[in-house]
């Protein structure tokens, strides 16, 4: 599988974000996507993700048969894109549900992200670190093999951002890809980095 962009152009609100971005990451390979802040680390996960459409340039997943970029990806967001009013396992299952190809039960991945406790909790009842993991779980309950993960540490604390480094290692491991949007050190070694912007 390859996952590869061309000279990608993106313009918000009239505004040049970046041009002339590419990239080509593989199986077992993982992508840093640096920058200050607005240079479009989050635009461009989101043209990847069929959110946003590149002014110009092209995106290519070569390798998975007719399976589109949209339903090979995972994406973990800003936001956490979880139900407060549901329970962590009752979102786990609507995901897992939703997006199909189910891999862990929603018990197992909470018991992978620290959480095995939480399951029968509302959402809007835990801390902001906890609804991080509770989304990190997501990519655990339905197999995908491409990780769209932007600031995926934040709100983590020092044991759970080693739980993501565990996560993402054994995805590698895997034969899945990761491109990740982040301001500090992705934590695994093999990571090339992708800067965008001046």
């Amino acid at each position: 599988m390859t996952l590869s962009a061309e000279d990608l152009v993106c313009r918000r609100g009239g505004r040049l974000i970046f041009e002339g971005v590419g990239f080509r990451l593989g199986n077992g390979e993982a992508l840093a996507l640096t920058g200050r802040n607005g240079a479009g680390k989050s635009s461009l996960i989101a043209m990847l993700c069929g959110r946003l459409r590149p002014e110009a340039g092209t995106i290519r997943l070569e390798g998975l048969g007719e399976t589109p970029l949209t339903e090979a990806a995972h994406l973990v967001g800003h936001r956490d894109g979880l139900k407060g009013a549901l329970t962590a396992t009752e979102n786990l299952r609507f995901a897992q549900d939703l997006l199909g190809g189910a891999a862990t039960t929603p018990d197992q991945a909470l018991e992978a992200v620290g959480l095995p406790h939480i399951g029968a909790l509302p959402v809007g009842y835990l801390s902001a670190g906890q609804r991080r993991r509770v989304a990190l779980a997501r990519l655990l309950v339905a197999s995908r093999p491409i990780w769209l993960l932007d600031e995926p540490a934040a709100a983590l604390d020092v044991n759970a951002q080693a739980m993501l480094i565990g996560l993402m290692k054994a995805h590698l491991a895997a034969g899945g890809a990761i491109l990740a949007a982040t301001h500090g050190p992705l934590g695994i070694d093999a990571a090339r980095e992708l800067r965008i912007g001046p």
